[in-house]
């Protein structure tokens, strides 16, 4: 019997009945033969975790652009916090850990340098809108290994493509993932960005500790650290041999009521907007040159229809990391400097 088929079986004998197991999954969208030692989602894990498109995160924008400190989020930070939580959840209510942490891994896979300002510049500039999320699947399908893709197991793709809620509320329904492991991924990713956001502006002199909602903070926690525990205790309390994901009402309401606080409060002030105005006049440059020179395109493949140079751009520019998008500005659009 190989280690995978051993793997296969100790998930059936322990998981949760509502779990996903790696042996029923409805599998790939190119068949492929099974590895002998891993699952099909540790598969996937790893696929995921050695793509380019993963390194590329450390240099991602957050939601402070380009930051000097050491201390601020990145999208690969973010990433890193929204598994461990995602995980730490799976674990206690006997969901399947792999599936999870794969979904986790490559749900912001297809972020925009910038942060959300970058994704509102390109949905502004396609005719179809711009979401990170479905750019996150196309990243996964089609743009890893130069065109070939990862080849994804549908539950991965299907959690990494549903993982985004926008301003919906954290309890909504709509477009929810079909496994217990992708809703855990939706609701991880929530509680991980209230919190580290709002640490993070603390960290930078927007607010202070003594701004955050009084009414949420007493149900929650003061502490960073103990708004993640109540927030997380709150998740596996609820969903415990359930058939869905779902959050205890107190700490949902102040969840919500702090992620509510962020959006009307942290996000709107000026020295957050200004830089993201500059950021966003960036991006739609670089965009608009690219358009015009789509032969410095990479992976353009010779196809000049406008469409297609247009997917192709998008592509480009959604696939840099901060460090590259503001390099690619200053060579097209600021003068060098002359040397001896």
């Amino acid at each position: 019997m190989t280690i995978r088929k051993m793997l296969e079986q100790a998930e059936t004998a322990n998981l949760s009945p509502y779990a996903c197991l790696s042996s029923g999954t409805r599998g790939r969208q190119s068949p492929m033969q099974e590895c002998d030692v891993r699952t099909a989602f540790q598969r996937d894990r790893d696929r995921i975790l050695h793509s380019k498109s993963f390194r590329r995160l450390k240099d991602k924008t957050q939601v402070f652009l380009s930051p000097v400190g050491d201390h601020y989020r990145t999208r690969l930070t973010h990433t890193l916090e929204v598994s461990q939580i995602a995980r730490t959840i799976s674990k206690s209510i006997r969901l399947n850990e792999d599936l999870t942490e794969a979904i986790a891994l490559g749900h912001d896979l297809g972020h925009t340098p910038f942060g959300h300002a970058g994704e509102d510049a390109l949905d502004e500039l396609l005719p179809d809108g711009f979401r990170h999320n479905e750019q996150s699947l196309r990243v996964v399908d089609v743009l890893e290994r130069d065109g070939k893709g990862l080849n994804l197991t549908f539950e991965v793709r299907d959690g990494i493509l549903k993982h985004s809620k926008g301003k919906e509320g954290i309890a909504s329904r709509e477009n929810i993932p079909v496994t217990l492991e992708g809703q855990t991924v939706r609701i991880a990713d929530i509680i991980a960005y209230v919190n580290h956001d709002i640490e993070d502006a603390i960290r930078a002199g927007v607010i202070k500790q003594s701004d955050l909602p009084e009414k949420h903070i007493r149900v929650v926690g003061g502490s960073h650290g103990e708004r993640i525990d109540t927030m997380v205790k709150g998740v596996i309390d609820r969903s415990a041999d359930s058939s869905e994901i779902r959050m205890a009402s107190s700490i949902l309401n102040a969840t919500e009521g702090l992620r509510t606080y962020l959006y009307d409060e942290v996000y709107p002030r000026e020295e957050i907007q200004s830089e993201i105005r500059k950021a966003t006049k960036a991006l739609k440059e670089i965009f608009f040159y690219f358009m015009e020179n789509p032969q410095e395109v990479q992976g353009l493949n010779g196809d000049t229809g406008r469409d297609t140079i247009q997917r192709a751009v998008c592509d480009f520019v959604a696939g840099m990391s901060d460090k590259m998008a503001l390099n690619t500005y200053k060579r097209l659009f600021l003068p060098r400097p002359w040397s001896e």
